[in-house]
């Protein structure tokens, strides 16, 4: 599965404007832990490697997500496989006996949208870097990449969205921490 997906910087406006237009699927809290291989840089290779623990209406899911190096220039499209999990410190046991070890842990509250068949919104909070909009469509391998992220981009521009945003939230936070490690 392909996940063509777009992130802006997003502010109260366009929250409104997004709750205004489409349906509400739900509010969830997101704890996204993150791990190194211990052979392979991922920062490198442009991969990623973690546990999301999703929290909504008294509801737990945990899921354990790959994602490969990003497919074009302009969005965060790329491959993802994605498993559920149901012993979330069983999968972390097994990640730390195979040399992986955990690299940052990224906490949000998120609010889903339904746009169309295919196409959600998700507005973001993320804590040490604020409010955020992604656009994402899942797709099979045979469909257009650069067609399907202009029409997301357009979607996004339409809602007010200026400023996009390639880098993940985990790429964020580790470059904000290394600015800040600089400053002081």
């Amino acid at each position: 599965m392909i996940e063509i997906e777009l992130k802006g910087y997003a502010d109260d406006r366009i929250f409104e404007r997004v709750r205004e237009r489409f349906e509400f699927m739900r509010k969830e809290r997101q704890e996204d832990l993150y791990f190194q291989h211990p052979c392979r840089d991922f920062a490198e290779t442009d991969e990623a490697l973690r546990i999301r623990i999703k929290k909504f209406n008294g509801h737990f899911e945990a899921f354990l997500t790959y994602k490969g190096p990003k497919l074009d220039r302009i969005s965060k499209t790329r491959r993802e496989i994605e498993v559920p999990i149901n012993d979330v410190d069983a999968y972390i046991d097994i990640l730390h006996s195979l040399g992986f070890r955990e690299v940052i842990s990224v906490e949000k509250t998120r609010e889903k949208y339904y746009v169309e068949k295919g196409i959600t919104i998700t507005l973001d909070e993320v804590e040490g870097l604020g409010k955020f909009i992604e656009i994402e469509k899942l797709a099979g391998g045979d469909v257009s990449i650069d067609q399907e992220v202009e029409n997301l981009k357009k979607m996004l521009l339409d809602l007010g969205v200026r400023k996009f945003e390639r880098r993940s939230y985990l790429e964020l936070l580790l470059q904000r921490g290394m600015n800040d490690g600089q400053d002081r």
